[in-house]
């Protein structure tokens, strides 16, 4: 979920329409390679979560960026990493993150089932923490440290947790990724997104190629092995051979985790209003395909496992945290702006719920300062959109989604009755996009760089077999289907004991 003003590259190969979902293999592009050749991180036990501390707060405003990101004269680091440790440590309460053990338990066996009524827990268990924005590198390890120390104290943070922070290679100083590092920083992934100034200007970035270079190798001394880099693709007036050349120069410069994304020109930014006027060309469909297949074939040829839609990793060094998101695990987000999925145990909660943080940071701290988090929208998310979410994200990778995820979240209708029966998936397979196996419903290689064309006849099929499903049960004129997902923002609840305040409030404006 890295993804800061610019979509996923899946969009790039993708082509709606009724001709087919997408571009399929280019001719002489030979064997497709096959996906899932290593193991991903093991899954998370089920009341277990990843944490994600925002930063919102950057030098400069680049000119693709709509994410929440602040350019402010000076920041008060003080008074924010206050509130960022108390807001983790709130919500860490309120989630109650730990492993559960079914004995004792009535009603319910983890967060997922019932609700139970007596539970008896292990200890607390962070499985991965992630310092985005913004530019999390412009804080002060103390910053880091103090968070880090919260989660500790607040919950339990096994040795060797993945521990990453966000980089600008402009903040990225020999001494001061030593003091992340001492901090408890294990992880780097540095916004290089170009090698190429004139790139680079155009994007507006506040680094040089030069700088960039210097960042990777001295993060590569402190942080080998656990160094990614980020590119972007897709800008106006690129060419399939410069992107090329310019992925050539980053391999030779990277480490083992590349991540990939197609440039979107979301309406607001400088750079979509000098495409929008004419005075920058917007890229061709074709071409942006074109330069996405390129990347997947380099970065295959070197070794690169393509484990993610927009994610390459070798010699097994993927992210565990970004694998939270992707197997719809839960993640709790801290920050102006973050968002989380997790079941709020803490007010007597047993549903998972989709919840968004205050995005202006002086409005957020406020709310922290006065009852202990900044929560401004949370929503109960049904059994259908849970697994909504669980196949659109699964899909996203090479393991896919397998039987077992699939049936944490859905006991009464298995893969095999949603998606094994003859309709949209049954068709998508059999023309070589998807696999439904013994391991689950994964894309082949030709499908993963097509998922966006692939997901609304899926998403369809499984709403119509859940219809089915919830039919009998449905209510007379209503019609069959899941329960509507329910709005949770009025403050019911009240706090719960040793969390601090935890009355919600109003509903307000989110982003992603």
């Amino acid at each position: 979920m890295a993804a800061r003003g610019w979509r996923p590259a899946v969009a790039a190969a993708a082509r709606h329409g009724r001709g087919g979902p997408g571009r399929g293999p280019r001719p002489g592009s030979g064997p497709a390679p096959e996906l899932a050749s290593e193991p991903g991180p093991e899954p998370a036990a089920p009341a277990a979560a990843a944490l994600y501390v925002h930063w919102p707060y950057c030098r400069q405003r680049c000119s693709y960026c709509s994410f929440n990101k602040y350019v402010v004269p000076a920041v008060d680091e003080a008074a924010v990493s206050a509130c960022l440790v108390q807001e983790a440590r709130t919500l860490l309460c309120l989630s109650r993150v730990q492993r559960w053990v079914s004995r004792g338990i009535s009603g319910g066996v983890g967060p997922f089932g019932s609700c139970p009524q007596h539970p008896h827990p292990l200890p607390y268990s962070v499985t991965s923490v992630f310092f985005g924005g913004g530019t999390p590198s412009l804080a002060s390890p103390r910053t880091i440290a103090a968070v880090l120390e919260a989660v500790a104290g607040a919950a339990h943070l096994p040795a060797g947790t993945e521990v990453t922070l966000e980089a600008n290679p402009s903040s990225t100083s020999t001494p001061c990724l030593t003091g992340f590092r001492a901090a408890g920083v294990n992880r780097l992934s540095i916004g290089v997104q170009s090698l190429d100034d004139a790139e680079l200007q155009l994007l507006g970035r506040e680094h040089t190629a030069a700088e960039a270079r210097r960042a990777v190798e001295a993060a590569q001394q402190l942080f080998p092995g656990r160094t990614s880099i980020d590119l972007i693709f897709g800008l106006p007036g690129q060419s399939r051979g410069t992107w090329a050349r310019g992925l050539e120069e980053a391999l030779g410069l990277c480490d083992d985790h590349v991540s990939l994304y197609q440039l979107t020109l979301e309406r607001g930014t400088v750079l979509e209003a000098q495409v929008s006027r004419g005075a920058l060309p917007a890229p061709a469909p074709d071409l942006l395909a074109d330069m996405y297949h390129t990347a997947r074939d380099m970065l295959v040829a070197t070794g690169f496992r393509h484990y993610e839609v927009s994610n390459f990793a070798r010699k097994g060094a993927l992210s565990s945290h970004n694998f939270s998101y992707w197997r719809a695990e839960q993640y709790i987000g801290v920050g102006p702006g973050a968002h989380g999925r997790f079941v709020p145990w803490g007010e007597g909660g047993c549903s998972r719920e989709a919840r968004v943080q205050t995005l202006e940071p002086e409005a957020w701290m406020r709310e922290v300062q006065s009852r202990g988090h900044g929560t401004r929208k949370r929503v109960a998310l049904s059994p259908l959109e849970q697994l909504e979410e669980v196949l659109a994200l699964g899909l996203r990778t090479d393991e896919g989604v397998t039987h077992k995820r699939w049936e944490h979240f859905s006991p009464h209708l298995s893969l095999e009755a949603a998606f094994g029966e003859p309709g949209q998936a049954r068709d998508l397979e059999q023309q070589g996009w998807l696999v439904l196996d013994s391991r689950g419903l994964r894309c082949t290689w030709d499908g993963l760089a097509v998922l966006d064309s692939l997901l609304p006849d899926l998403l369809y099929q499984l709403r119509r077999r859940w219809a089915l499903l919830a039919a009998p049960e449905a209510a007379p004129g209503r019609g069959g289907g899941a329960p509507r997902r329910s709005p949770t923002w009025d403050g019911a609840g009240g706090e719960a004991a040793g969390c601090g305040g935890l009355t919600e409030g109003t509903s307000g404006g989110s982003g992603e």
